[in-house]
């Protein structure tokens, strides 16, 4: 039974040899067609995923397991038009669905199993006379055990280069203030969703009128992603010391259905949460990258404890104060603030040993009031004013600390 499971994977993958990495440049795309597509149980345990393309493209399809999922890798698929409920019309043996851009270039789809289920068979076939494709996966329910064997993403140089290497950052001026705004989730992992609004395009869209604020002000910025693309929790902190930055944002609007969260609050790095909402939050974003499909089997628990214990030296103090400021400028803006606006969590994307971090919730998608206030140009012109002037007052104070902090 084993064999024949790694011969299927073994096959999607020779016969979908991955193209040099210069063809992630193509710009036609493969349309995915959400109409002839599905998800359908069968009989016998086995299940069929359909993916139907206006055209054939290169493809992998591997397993991950805690928690168990199939992954499926396209190189040039669009998913602009498909929901979820296009493929999925009920949870059965698939129990959920989430796919999109994963890198520029390449797509995503990942299915959550109900069942440890490994493909039994795959292929593309491609229509001759009208060159569509379909994607074809026929799951069989197997043994925890067998799933837990063929789980794993396959090692391939090419595919690990172009889907997990942190992305070129653009050459900065190592003699000016740099700060790195890092727009919460993007590609396969939209954030936080209500009335029609993805928390991943509301933090972009921030992020750059940010971006141009600041640099009118005569400071270096960087975005971890200026597109709808995935970029995993690890490499924003990686982008932000390639720049060898001076201050690392990262910028978010989530959706809490606990804890009646409101208004804007702002987050240092600290091993335990100040609060249980707030440790709620931390656990959500920090899922980002099971979401979107990512192999965390390597992660390393040690090394961010040391991150930990290095950044409580000198940077957390410095984190804390820039936080305190741009409370200050915020509320000063109008806000709204939260009641308690300054927290505490253990925030992957805050673990830098020596770039002084924030996270930011501008508000809260579950508020309706933030909502209203996230929609509205007129206050979102007003808190980037404010955001921008804050980080300016602190990085003046920061620099005629320092004399001070190094005695």
């Amino acid at each position: 039974m084993m064999q024949s499971i790694i011969k299927a994977l073994a096959v999607a993958l020779a016969v979908t040899a991955p193209l040099p990495l210069s063809a992630q440049e193509l710009t036609a795309l493969a349309r995915v067609d959400p109409e002839a597509s599905a998800v359908k149980d069968g009989w016998f345990g086995k299940t069929d995923l359909t993916v139907a393309l206006s055209q054939g493209v290169p493809f992998r399809v591997f397993l991950l397991d805690d928690p168990a999922r199939l992954i499926v890798d396209f190189r040039e698929a669009d998913w602009s038009y498909v929901q979820a409920e296009d493929l999925l019309a009920k949870s059965g043996r698939i129990s959920a669905l989430r796919f999109g851009a994963f890198q520029p270039g390449w797509s995503r789809l990942v299915a959550d199993l109900a069942a440890p289920m490994v493909p039994e068979e795959i292929g593309m076939p491609i229509d001759p006379v009208s060159g569509t494709a379909r994607l074809e996966v026929t799951l069989k329910e197997v043994e925890a055990e067998v799933f837990a064997k063929a789980a794993g993403a396959p090692v391939d140089p090419d595919w690990t280069a172009a889907l997990t290497a942190p992305p070129k950052i653009a050459k900065v001026d190592k003699d000016s203030f740099t700060v790195v705004l890092d727009p919460g989730h993007g590609g396969i992992d939209p954030g936080a969703q209500r009335a029609g609004l993805d928390e991943k395009d509301l933090m972009l869209s921030f992020a750059r009128d940010l971006r141009d604020a600041l640099r009118r002000k005569g400071i270096d910025v960087l975005l971890t992603r200026d597109d709808d693309v995935f970029v995993a929790l690890e490499h924003r902190v990686a982008i932000a010391h390639q720049a060898e930055a001076d201050l690392f944002i990262s910028l978010h609007a989530d959706s809490l259905s606990q804890g009646g969260a409101t208004g804007a609050t702002i987050y240092t790095l600290s091993e335990d949460a100040s609060d249980a909402a707030t440790e709620q939050l931390a656990a959500r974003h920090d899922r980002s990258d099971i979401i979107a499909g990512a192999d965390l089997t390597g992660s390393d628990d040690q090394v961010a404890g040391i991150l930990l214990d290095l950044a409580r030296q000198e940077t957390e103090p410095r984190s804390e104060a820039l936080a305190r400021v741009l409370v200050e400028g915020m509320t000063e803006a109008g806000g709204p603030m939260n009641s308690r606006p300054l927290r505490r969590a253990g925030f992957s994307v805050l673990k830098s040993a020596d770039i002084p971090s924030v996270l930011i919730e501008i508000g809260f998608l579950s508020s309706k009031r933030d909502l209203t206030n996230l929609r509205d140009p007129v206050w979102r012109a007003g808190m980037v004013a404010a955001m921008a002037d804050a980080v300016v007052a602190w990085r003046d104070s920061d620099a005629a600390l320092k004399p001070l902090i190094r005695k």
